[in-house]
């Protein structure tokens, strides 16, 4: 399976916006926006002005980046989205948020989208009962969300139940403590999803040219 192995903090720069694909690191001091918001590689420092495509291009890379996929992969979301009815840049950011990394961290068990990714391979997350390892799962409203008696134990989803009181909840998802499940309610809207800071917009005029 291929994937992205370099540093993370490098494409927060590239793009030039907190991705926050490292946990907790992102909203601390250590945060490579913080330290060094320029681009990455010799000439980082000159910035010069993009062009309309450049533009496209950079929110359809910073997508990419937010979910953790590549190039072929969000092609296929685009297509499947441009075949649903409704509006083709809500749709696609729907069908990411339907993926099961991406709910198991909504959910909070773990504290980025790659650290979920892992943790689903690992076969920790059960899908209505059922043992589910591909990450790029779709998962429907109705759907249980639960983990495994053993990743109960470990540590990030301790962490995860000790402050669930202080965590944000997402409208979309409904945690049970007592067993550590949750349900995926329904499919999030466009206004559920305000802490993506993506135009999507310019992905589809990209892909549509």
């Amino acid at each position: 399976m291929a994937r992205y192995r370099g540093a993370v903090c490098r494409l927060c720069r590239r793009e030039g916006k907190k991705l926050f694909l490292k946990g907790e690191r992102c909203h601390g001091a250590k945060c490579a926006i913080e330290r060094r918001n320029v681009p990455p590689g010799q000439h980082g420092q000159t910035r010069k002005k993009m062009s309309t495509y450049g533009v496209q291009l950079r929110e359809k890379q910073r997508a990419k980046r937010i979910y953790g996929i590549l190039e072929r992969q969000f092609r296929r979301y685009f297509a499947t989205a441009d075949r649903y009815r409704g509006v083709t840049g809500t749709v696609l950011l729907q069908l990411l948020e339907r993926r099961l990394d991406n709910v198991v961290f909504r959910i909070g068990y773990m504290a980025s989208r790659k650290a979920a990714r892992q943790f689903v391979r690992h076969n920790h997350v059960l899908v209505n009962g059922t043992r589910v390892n591909i990450p790029s799962y779709q998962v429907r409203p109705g759907d249980v969300i639960s983990i495994t008696a053993k990743a109960r134990e470990l540590a990030p989803v301790q962490e995860f139940v000790s402050q669930l009181d202080r965590r944000g909840r997402k409208p979309w998802i409904e945690f049970n403590v007592e067993d550590y499940s949750a349900r995926f309610v329904s499919v999030p809207s466009r206004e559920d999803l305000d802490d993506i800071d993506l135009r999507e917009q310019l992905i589809i005029e990209l892909y549509s040219k």
